[in-house]
């Protein structure tokens, strides 16, 4: 009896000293029933969902660059394209990328753009009041301050990814979209990429039966990229943040066709990494440091509160062939893209497959090519059959970048709701700090925010805005 008490009274301390133990994280979080659970602040007096929220149409979208250097010169350049745009200025900390971009569009004709040059002349920018949106291509941890403070100065807000890097940084975007009033959207481009696209619209379809499974992922090695990051801050960041540091490109298209906070939302996630090995050692080649924080690889699996699951890689360190997989599996056909893009579906789940010749399709083998063009051929997007072809000449990553610069202006300018609103953007980039706390924990569940505040089920499916 004496030794069974005992052993109570040592499994109870046990049980106690975890749930006291401290959570470094950017918001207030304790364990509760094992999992790791984080505060969700209440919304303040005069602040209202900002689910389907449409502004005032604006003819001619007046913007903003802020940061002119690889992703923003690109930005400036494709935006001379865009209908029913006019750049009105330009700002960066650096003198040579603003004559850059200046002295380029000249040559071309395209005078009149104010410029600012220093380290708070974005502030500037933000403060006019012949802009409509600020356009923010600059790195990471400079990306919530300048959205927020633009939005604060009656400006939408459009911002390269991630657009935040904390939970914190997530909730500031959300409260101040819904205070202002003022759309804010997370340039993520792959969820604008034709093979996304076109089996989003399937899987809206219901070509894949119930999806229940899918999988993102960022896998590129970077090492003919890092020394080309100015004072080198991405390896920097990597340096002392462990977790997945770059979750959207795969998680973002995949979120979509789970309808992710609408209809559905994430339940919780756990996280793992591998020991850092080439990521430490390029740390210490190129910025003299021993310690490194990041592992080489991290895998992320999400549960949602529907019984889905979502999983998602990151490895920038790693030699191996670019990937952001994006697969989508269901209960009667799958999708994947990469390291090819292919298609199993079943005949009898294609609602015009006698029309296309497709009826004998199986599901557990991937159709071949003729079968693969004639399916993604007959569920291309209207919209992508209007611009595909302006799209693919303007470029940036092969058009993706164009359909959505295209799509957040045709949006403004109609005001209709944007494609990606700023509870994507919080979804897609918690997984930042949520992964780092999984980690740090022996790999424990932590429970994923609603930034929905409990409206995730108001709507029912993704779906792009139309006039």
């Amino acid at each position: 009896m004496k030794k069974n008490l005992v052993f109570i009274v040592m499994a109870a301390a046990l049980i106690l000293s975890g749930c006291s133990k401290k959570i470094e994280c950017s918001v207030p979080a304790h364990f509760e029933d094992g999992k790791i659970v984080l505060e969700t602040p209440e919304r303040e007096p005069g602040q209202q969902s900002a689910l389907q929220m449409a502004c005032e149409p604006i003819d001619t979208v007046r913007i903003g660059f802020i940061g002119i250097g690889g992703r923003g010169n690109s930005a400036v350049w494709r935006y001379t394209h865009v209908p029913g745009t006019k750049i009105v200025a330009v700002a960066d900390k650096y003198q040579e990328k603003i004559d850059n971009i200046i002295n380029g569009l000249a040559e071309e004709g395209i005078t009149g753009i104010d410029a600012y040059v220093g380290e708070d002349a974005w502030k500037e920018l933000c403060e006019r009041d012949d802009i409509d949106l600020v356009y923010i291509c600059t790195p990471w941890l400079l990306h919530t301050p300048m959205a927020v403070y633009a939005m604060e100065h009656g400006k939408h807000a459009a911002c390269e990814v991630p657009i935040a890097t904390s939970i914190e940084e997530c909730w500031q975007l959300v409260n101040t979209c819904e205070k202002t009033r003022k759309h804010c959207m997370m340039l993520e481009n792959c969820c604008y990429d034709f093979f996304e696209i076109t089996t989003l619209e399937m899987a809206q379809k219901g070509l894949f039966g119930e999806v229940l499974q899918v999988q993102g992922a960022y896998l590129h090695c970077l090492d003919g990229f890092w020394p080309g990051y100015t004072d080198n801050w991405r390896l920097s960041y990597n340096q002392t943040h462990r977790g997945d540091n770059y979750p959207t490109h795969g998680i973002g298209p995949v979120c979509q066709v789970l309808n992710i906070h609408r209809g559905d939302r994430f339940d919780y996630v756990v996280s793992m990494d591998t020991k850092s090995v080439r990521g430490a050692a390029r740390a210490k080649m190129q910025m003299g440091v021993d310690e490194f924080a990041d592992g080489d690889h991290t895998t992320s699996l999400i549960r949602t509160v529907n019984g889905k699951m979502v999983e998602i890689q990151h490895n920038v360190y790693c030699t191996r062939p670019y990937s952001r997989m994006h697969q989508i599996i269901g209960t009667e056909g799958s999708a994947q893209k990469y390291p090819v893009e292919c298609l199993a579906i079943s005949g009898k789940n294609i609602p015009n497959a006698a029309e296309l010749g497709l009826e004998e399709l199986d599901a557990e083998g991937f159709m071949d090519h003729e079968a693969f063009n004639k399916l993604m051929e007959a569920y291309k997007p209207e919209m992508i059959r209007e611009i595909e072809d302006d799209a693919r000449k303007v470029g940036g990553h092969g058009g993706m970048d164009y359909i959505m610069d295209y799509r957040l202006i045709y949006c403004l300018r109609n005001g209709l709701p944007l494609d990606e609103d700023v509870y994507d953007a919080a979804e897609w980039c918690c997984l930042t700090e949520l992964s780092g706390l999984s980690i740090k924990n022996g790999s424990a569940p932590v429970a994923v925010p609603d930034f929905t505040r409990g409206d995730w089920n108001k709507i029912q499916g993704f779906s792009r805005a139309t006039k």
